[in-house]
């Protein structure tokens, strides 16, 4: 991984790569390809099942659905789903262009985390392209809230985020946590946490066809008094941590990496999208350096 503050140039991978997975809502086995691409091409979905209208961009104007997962949708209707993983782990590795084909609505699960996206790019070398990034730099306070949840972002040196969440449950209850992304530490900190339910949820959720493909093989599954994975958590704060790692993906659908200070009080996809809505909003907010 590169630190923004080392590398000020585009990035992008220097081979193509295949991963399959089952996906989550869907249940569905998809075929993804990650191809390499020319600098400032940017992030875009190749939908290979259609025969037309099947390119998707990965920008926050393009979201479609905010249900339990990010959903970007092109203006014929085409939607690729449950996209925050990849984009998160993109994110991390800073990596600015990609073409991503796929042969289905969504992005494969794999583990519940970012860990398996980042493995598997972390096995070949990013190519470093010989046109600077753009960078947006925020230079207003913007508040987003949604009944007593809230996001917000500040100007700030680098980009650090901060979370925290609060479920009626033992086992989560109250979490925080607070990172600066520097010196490659999303892998170490963030990529593995683990997207996360509830049991008492589950029917509900599959009689409303979704978490099809959800199993313990790729989510934590809370019960009333344990985690029913046998290997249980990976961090003590898994669930914040994941929160987090949803929180990078989203923001990545910026378009460009962002300078500033995050915060997520029991928050999600909806106000993450919402908040970046609001940024654009007004040119004053930001700044491209």
């Amino acid at each position: 991984m590169i630190d923004l503050t080392e590398n000020n140039k585009q990035q992008t991978i220097s081979k193509p790569i295949k991963i399959n997975g089952i996906g989550l809502h869907s249940g569905v086995m998809v075929s993804m390809k990650l191809v390499p691409a020319n600098a400032d091409f940017g992030i875009k979905f190749y939908r290979t099942d259609l025969d037309k209208n099947n390119i998707v961009e990965a920008v926050w104007s393009n979201v479609s659905n905010t249900n339990l997962c990010t959903t970007v949708s092109n203006n014929f209707g085409t939607s690729v789903s449950t996209v925050e993983h990849l984009m998160s782990a993109l994110s991390g590795l800073h990596i600015d262009n990609l073409k991503i084909e796929i042969d289905g609505p969504e992005v494969p699960i794999m583990d519940g985390s970012s860990k398996d996206f980042v493995n598997v790019l972390e096995m070949i070398p990013i190519k470093i392209l010989n046109k600077k990034r753009k960078v947006i730099n925020i230079k207003s306070n913007i508040k987003v809230t949604n009944n007593d949840s809230y996001v917000e972002l500040r100007p700030n040196k680098q980009f650090s985020i901060d979370f925290e969440i609060d479920f009626p449950s033992k086992l989560i209850s109250k979490q925080s946590c607070q990172l600066q992304l520097i010196n490659g530490n999303y892998k170490s900190d963030i990529a593995s946490a683990r997207t996360f339910g509830f049991e008492k949820d589950v029917d509900t959720l599959r009689n409303n066809g979704l978490a099809l493909g959800g199993s313990l093989e790729n989510a934590v599954v809370i019960g009333e008094n344990k985690i029913l994975n046998k290997e249980g958590l990976r961090f003590k704060d898994e669930f914040v941590r994941h929160k987090i790692l949803d929180s990078i993906g989203d923001l990545y659908l910026a378009g460009s990496p962002i300078k500033g200070y995050f915060f997520g009080n029991k928050s999600g996809h909806y106000l993450n999208n919402l908040l970046l809505r609001t940024l654009f909003s007004d040119s004053k907010n930001y700044e491209y350096i």
